[in-house]
């Protein structure tokens, strides 16, 4: 095997692909643990995504080396040198700590897949130390400029329905706490109705939570209802695109986009970032950890509590700015 050094991964030129350059056996294999994902996992489609292109980097390499396609056989012989030479691979190619973190991952899953289904077995992962990765703080907007955002959406748009389509996606972003695929998963059926005070919301893993509906939130949604010029169905998507099919992500991460431009937003504007702001403006209001975790969808509280360092760093910025004795420092 060439050293470390000498091997180099090029990450643009790898795609899902790659999956299909393997033997039969590990092809078939691929493909049953891709089924097992989504349908007894229940991992949403970006999950399973981004495991099929962790394995596609990891295939694409192993091929190399080996000089060929790889069968189940093959990946049980890999020794921890040959894993650590793909750490070193990626590392050549210029992969952050925490895309190869979660490649590993990925496909220790993987492994641990093929090890209880009697496919394969490999101990080699176990002695592989994860890459330390910087824990990321939640870069959340302030109150003014969230809300900045929202009033100012509707004026992005010549149309006004589509501009009172935007201004609801982003209240449920902001004022329900609703990841974007959440928000863009809704059906007409489970839109508010008048007086309605919760909405029951389908998160990760097809778990799902009640969140708080607040009335701003529910007369927005229904003035976006009023002006749809399309016809929906129960089972329709809530919000649609301007030729009537579904709203995608794309489209609202151009919104926020086009809203950093006009008001000079940070980088960080996202629609994400607007779930992070609702998070992070409850904590600062007091709100209760455990609380927050649950209108979240966590699972784990360790997730929620990366808003607690939020608070924090914003205490400590409004103290160095304003405190008289943070001045002499």
């Amino acid at each position: 095997m060439a050293a470390p050094a000498e091997r180099k991964l090029n990450p643009g030129a790898l795609s899902g692909d790659t999956l299909t350059a393997a033997a039969p056996d590990l092809r078939a294999a691929l493909r049953d643990w891709q089924a097992w994902l989504r349908e007894e996992k229940r991992a949403s489609p970006h999950t399973c995504l981004a495991y099929q292109r962790d394995l596609a980097h990891f295939l694409a390499f192993t091929m190399e080396h080996l000089g060929q396609a790889p069968a189940l056989a093959d990946l049980a012989r890999l020794t921890t040198g040959d894993f650590r030479a793909w750490l070193a691979a990626r590392a050549g190619a210029g992969l952050q700590r925490s895309s190869t973190a979660r490649a590993l991952s990925s496909l220790r899953g993987f492994f641990g897949w093929l090890k209880r289904r009697g496919l394969a077995e490999n101990t080699a992962l176990a002695v592989l130390r994860t890459p330390k990765v910087p824990k990321a703080v939640p870069k959340a907007l302030t109150a003014a400029e969230a809300e900045e955002a929202i009033a100012t959406v509707a004026e992005l748009s010549d149309d006004d329905w589509v501009g009172k389509r935007d201004c609801a996606v982003l209240l449920l972003l902001y004022g329900c706490g609703l990841r974007i695929g959440e928000a863009l998963g809704l059906t007409r059926a489970m839109a508010p109705k008048p007086g309605q005070d919760s909405l029951l919301v389908t998160g990760k893993g097809n778990k799902q939570r009640m969140v708080p509906l607040l009335p701003v939130v529910r007369e927005a949604v229904t003035d976006y209802l009023a002006a749809c010029p399309y016809a929906q169905e129960n089972d329709s998507p809530l919000f649609l695109g301007k030729r009537g099919g579904p709203l995608g992500p794309r489209q609202v991460q151009q919104r926020m986009r086009d809203l950093r431009l006009l008001l000079g937003l940070p980088e960080s504007a996202t629609p994400h970032a607007l779930r992070h702001s609702f998070a992070t403006h409850l904590l600062a209001g007091g709100g209760d950890l455990r609380a927050i975790q649950e209108l979240l969808g966590h699972a784990s509280l360790a997730s929620t509590q990366r808003y607690t360092e939020v608070n924090v760093a914003g205490l400590l910025e409004v103290y160095d700015r304003a405190h008289p004795r943070a001045q002499k420092r």
